[in-house]
């Protein structure tokens, strides 16, 4: 079955990679590499007690003995038809706990992610990258239908770039994730952009995130009709902090993901 989430702009998540690299200021804090740690120690204890660590297994293969990321990834390929069987339509983060463009993913194993993604029309497929310089270089290689939309992380002014990069890909629908949002962006490139999702960090060592930062943003959005999701003002407890902005929250979506949620 899909794993719900409780990420705001999801409903669920799937997983046929896991495993990262950090490659900009955005990662340093990654809560990925947080829940990886927690759940490979959790299938060292099931194998130290004799138990089936189960799907945790995987996570024994990216995480090092400080409880970081090591660099490798790990291909599931027993995940990868999971989609085929969920009948009722949802709204799918793809590789929440991984990058499925990091460049140790085979481009047969992406193509094949698709091919699953492309047979499940009643699902909408969110895929999130921090390298859309190679989602671009393989873009041609892959069917893009409609129900994939493909976005990248902007944390700040020096990965700005990406946008570029994402826009030159065939997706359907094309997004932004500027969270944790680390600078000011007053001039975020926004042409092509279908949908943009803001958020501060949260958890151990969150980075503040100025107000007048997200405004800049929303305002912009706005002004483009680009549609506008808040999903949190973050800090080591973002339940505190909520995510109303000026009064309201911010719930804007492209409509037919919106129309599931």
């Amino acid at each position: 079955m899909a794993q719900a989430s409780t990420i705001e702009w999801t409903q669920a998540t799937w997983n046929p990679v896991v495993g990262c690299r950090k490659v900009s200021s955005g990662c340093a804090n990654c809560y990925a590499e947080r829940m990886a740690k927690r759940l490979a120690a959790m299938a060292k204890a099931d194998v130290s007690a004799g138990r089936n660590p189960g799907k945790k297994a995987a996570y024994l293969h990216v995480i090092n003995g400080r409880g970081r990321w090591n660099g490798d990834v790990f291909l599931d390929d027993s995940a990868v038809e999971a989609p085929l069987s969920w009948r009722a339509p949802k709204v799918i983060f793809v590789n929440s706990m991984s990058d499925l463009f990091h460049e140790d993913v085979p481009l047969q194993f992406i193509q094949s992610v698709f091919r699953v993604m492309n047979a499940c029309p009643q699902h909408t497929f969110q895929v999130l990258t921090k390298r859309p310089e190679r989602t671009r270089e393989i873009s041609a290689k892959v069917t893009w239908t409609p129900n994939i939309w493909m976005g990248t992380s902007v944390e700040n002014r020096a990965v700005v770039d990406r946008v570029h990069e994402l826009r030159q890909t065939h997706a359907k629908i094309k997004f932004l994730s500027v969270e944790p949002l680390l600078g000011p962006l007053p001039r975020l490139p926004l042409t092509g952009m279908h949908w943009v999702i803001v958020g501060g960090e949260s958890g151990p060592g969150a980075r503040p995130m100025d107000p007048a930062w997200v405004r800049q943003i929303r305002d912009r959005c706005v002004a483009r009709g680009v549609p506008f999701f808040f999903k949190q003002w973050g800090g080591v407890d973002k339940s505190a902090t909520g995510r109303e902005l000026d009064g309201r929250t911010w719930d804007q979506m492209p409509e037919t993901a919106a129309l599931l949620l």
